[in-house]
């Protein structure tokens, strides 16, 4: 029986501080199924971030917990193929964010999904979309095993009060990590998947990077996600071949899970995306961190046009001349940007940009 009350603010510490915690019983991901489990008995999470400056399509990082590595790829590639009608964006326009897939007659059908589900062990899955004024941030994924009680109606209810626990420990969890890089920085790597989506070369360089996201005093990522990741990935790339209006294929991954900024950018290397799709793995710094940046700390947008023109070393008085605005009113917001980032001043947010 599910616990009906909660504290939302004290499940948000309790999340944040088992996200934090890769040295308990079974790792970050168990931890959080753990906290859940009283207020929504599950057999198996999935725990997927994202940002708003990226979109939908894939995480900047995630905790797994009993998930089949192959239930979860296999999910995916269905996704990504055309099928699965609860896309994340499907569930992004409805008035609760979330859907249970699997048993029969709960909504579209979808029988794939429930063959998938079958294979692996899984009689249901429930998915909530966390999601608040400023976007979406994640996602949340509930196994429960054949043969256990499937999801229903107030299960969703229950997921939902759920989702702004889950906001405030993500975005807490990212913002309370390393302002600073605490890893050195590495030339671009490269990784190419072909057709068949399979991982087919990865250089060097792109080694080191996918080795530092499953380091053992890191984030921990369970040994079979980056692969997956990367096959994902590639996947977007092929459908925004296709479809211009598609997500970017591109994530933006904070310090917190590997000691600096990093980031996915795929394309195709042929004009119809038919054949091997390159994958780079790079340092983020300037332009291509910002949007990400901004998501993460609750930057408004007068404070982003602010970042940006200190970024270029302007003064104080420069700066109100270029915005339009009073060397006062420039004043309050960098006193909000150090404030929400936690910089000591202008240098070190420079250098959280830069280096």
């Amino acid at each position: 029986m599910a616990r009906t009350f909660f504290d939302p603010a004290r499940l948000a510490r309790d999340l944040h501080a088992a996200a934090g915690d890769g040295t308990g019983r079974g790792g970050r991901g168990a931890g959080i199924s753990r906290l859940l489990a009283p207020l929504l008995p599950h057999d198996g999470l999935s725990l997927v971030a994202t940002d708003p400056a990226t979109g939908l399509g894939l995480g900047s990082f995630s905790f797994w917990h009993e998930y089949a590595p192959a239930l979860a790829t296999d999910l995916v590639m269905h996704r990504y193929r055309g099928g699965d009608p609860y896309r994340p964006a499907a569930l992004a326009g409805l008035p609760v964010p979330a859907t249970v897939v699997g048993p029969p007659g709960e909504g579209p059908p979808d029988p794939k999904v429930r063959e998938l589900l079958t294979a692996n062990g899984a009689g249901s899955e429930l998915r909530l979309l966390l999601t608040d004024q400023h976007g979406v941030w994640g996602a949340l994924g509930l196994l429960r095993c054949a043969g256990a009680r499937p999801f229903g109606q107030d299960d969703l209810q229950r997921a939902a009060r759920l989702g702004p626990a889950l906001v405030t420990a993500l975005r807490r969890y990212v913002t309370e990590g390393p302002l600073l890089p605490v890893a050195p920085a590495l030339p671009a790597g490269v990784v190419t998947v072909g057709p068949d989506h399979t991982v087919t070369a990865v250089s060097p360089q792109a080694r080191i990077w996918l080795d530092r996201l499953c380091a053992p005093d890191g984030h921990a990522f369970p040994e079979w996600i980056p692969e997956a990741f990367l096959v994902a990935l590639s996947l977007a790339v092929r459908v925004r071949a296709r479809d211009t209006a598609a997500w970017p294929p591109m994530v933006c991954v904070p310090p917190v899970v590997c000691g600096r900024w990093l980031t996915f950018q795929g394309q195709p290397l042929d004009a119809d995306a038919s054949g091997d799709v390159a994958l780079v793995l790079q340092g983020a710094a300037g332009d291509l961190l910002v949007p990400s940046f901004c998501a993460w700390y609750g930057i408004t947008p007068r404070e982003r046009a602010t970042l940006c023109e200190l970024r270029t070393g302007a003064a104080v008085k420069q700066i109100a001349r270029s915005l339009d605005l009073s060397p006062h009113t420039v004043n309050d917001h960098l006193k909000a940007l150090f404030r929400k980032t936690g910089a000591d001043g202008r240098d070190e947010l420079i250098a959280a940009l830069t280096r």
